[in-house]
């Protein structure tokens, strides 16, 4: 069985005992959190729209971290114009406790 849930403007497939990375949540490490069902999928069938309306997965929060740091160069060509930029996307690591309908 697993479930697509949605956070942060993205989906992601999950099964029980899963750990995803997510966006960040404001939420301590070791708390309960639950996230919008699209889709579930419990063998040969598919549930979608008002069938999974009641559907809930419940996860733990593992961990608050950060991505490796990505560099962001820009520069214009022949103008001697560079700019140089590091950015570390936060997320936050989540373990998938209970997939219900």
């Amino acid at each position: 069985m697993y479930a697509i849930i949605e956070n942060g403007g993205k989906q992601y497939r999950v099964s029980e005992g899963d750990v995803v990375k997510v966006e960040k949540l404001n939420a301590e490490v070791g708390a309960e959190v639950s996230f919008n069902v699209v889709m579930i999928s419990d063998g040969d069938a598919i549930k979608v729209g008002a069938d999974v309306a009641n559907a809930k997965v419940t996860a733990t929060v593992e961990k608050q971290d950060k991505y490796k740091k990505i560099i962001v160069f820009k520069y214009k060509a022949k103008k001697n114009e560079r700019k140089k930029q590091g950015h570390r996307q936060p997320f936050t690591a989540v373990k998938i406790a209970k997939i219900t309908l």
